[in-house]
């Protein structure tokens, strides 16, 4: 029994040949068989029942079944053909083959002769179509291998971007381009919260109309965002569901994929396509890859900004600590000055002799004060010589 109901077209005019091939050879055995009785009626049959194999007299009424070998051919119809042919038509059955026949039958011809004949040819028809089946796997394969191979490169390059690109603008510019071309979309936005207000500013996007473009650095309502802002988790839609919200004036399919710090959402990534056709969960799943580089990125610029703070925090601590030194510096200078003087003048002699104890306790206390002159940061001149004391 044949399973998979094959469809032959029987041109014969003659119902007993129509009988034993039909009725008696192949319908027992599963194929699906329809008889026309002339040529002209076959060509109409073979448009609207398509069949696999068609089985046609020579010797029919009017046209006969070279005449519809040339019509077949004439319409670009490869169907398969097995022509019957009597005793003495070889020559017939020769510029059949000529003009395109896979087999032939003489009649009258034995049930097993039709189904060896009928097996034979279809069993290269069934070769065909698992070879153009092969061919189409093979082809889809390299094209999904082809797609694959451009969405890493995609990644990969968006990926070397972050950790080598340091102004945000461009790198923002790069990942909603990478965003777009891996989703095959037509548009594509990135929408970063502000710390202070707390609404969605649109940071970068790649295909915007100008009436869109133009709100850079200011909130943009698509409708959908602030969805997944409050939700946290990705959100594709298309079709009709999408028409309600404002992003439908772009198109009829989007997937919106949040940006998260620590499950805190803090950007959205957007991209649309004009046609209905929606993002799968392969094509949400490497959309969401792509928005790990900008978290990392995000990341590494609040670590960058608090690094710089504390740095700049430090520069001005140090700044404060060193005019204090510089006030405190100057203010122990005033109160030195006033006492180096009548010091360094008494051990001159001149207000009058020292002992030798008033001399020693005065340069002790003149010793005391370079020290802390030169703590404060004062070279202090050296001492001129002054005379021994009197007896």
């Amino acid at each position: 029994m044949n399973t998979n109901a094959e469809r032959i077209l029987l041109v014969e005019s003659d119902p007993d040949i129509c009988d034993v091939i039909a009725r008696q050879a192949l319908q027992p055995l599963g194929y699906q068989v329809q008889v026309a009785g002339d040529a002209n009626t076959a060509i109409q049959q073979a448009v609207q029942f398509t069949p696999d194999l068609v089985i046609t007299n020579l010797n029919l009424p009017g046209l006969s079944g070279k005449d519809l070998l040339v019509a077949l051919n004439s319409q670009g119809n490869s169907t398969p053909l097995i022509v019957l042919a009597e005793k003495g038509q070889e020559n017939n059955v020769i510029q059949a083959f000529r003009l395109g026949a896979s087999d032939y039958l003489l009649w009258p011809a034995r049930e097993a002769e039709i189904i060896s004949a009928v097996e034979r040819v279809l069993k290269q028809v069934r070769e065909r179509r698992a070879g153009q089946q092969l061919d189409r796997q093979l082809q889809e394969t390299n094209q999904e291998l082809q797609r694959r191979v451009r969405e890493l490169t995609t990644i990969f390059a968006v990926g070397k971007a972050v950790i080598s690109i340091t102004d945000q603008r461009i790198l923002f510019d790069k990942i909603v381009e990478g965003m777009v071309y891996v989703a095959e979309a037509d548009f594509g936005w990135l929408l970063l919260r502000d710390e202070r207000t707390k609404t969605f500013l649109l940071a970068a996007h790649r295909n915007l109309p100008e009436a869109w473009a133009k709100k850079t650095g200011q909130p943009l309502d698509d409708g959908i965002s602030s969805l997944v802002a409050l939700s946290g988790e990705t959100l594709a839609i298309n079709g009709d569901p999408l028409q309600r919200f404002k992003v439908a004036a772009l198109g009829k399919s989007a997937v919106v994929v949040p940006v998260k710090i620590q499950q805190e959402v803090i950007g959205l990534l957007v991209v649309v396509r004009k046609t209905d056709q929606p993002f799968d969960r392969n094509m949400q799943a490497l959309l969401e890859a792509v928005t790990d580089y900008a978290s990392v990125s995000l990341v590494n610029s609040r670590l960058f900004r608090a690094l710089q703070e504390s740095a700049d925090a430090a520069q001005a601590g140090e700044k404060h600590k060193l005019e204090q030194l510089q006030a405190l510096r100057k203010e122990i200078l005033g109160q030195l000055q006033p006492v180096t003087y009548p010091v360094d003048l008494a051990l001159t002699g001149k207000m009058g002799a020292l002992t030798d104890e008033q001399r020693q306790a005065l340069q002790t206390v003149q010793s005391a004060l370079q020290r802390v002159l030169e703590m404060v940061g004062v070279d202090r001149p050296p001492r001129s010589k002054v005379p021994p004391a009197s007896g």
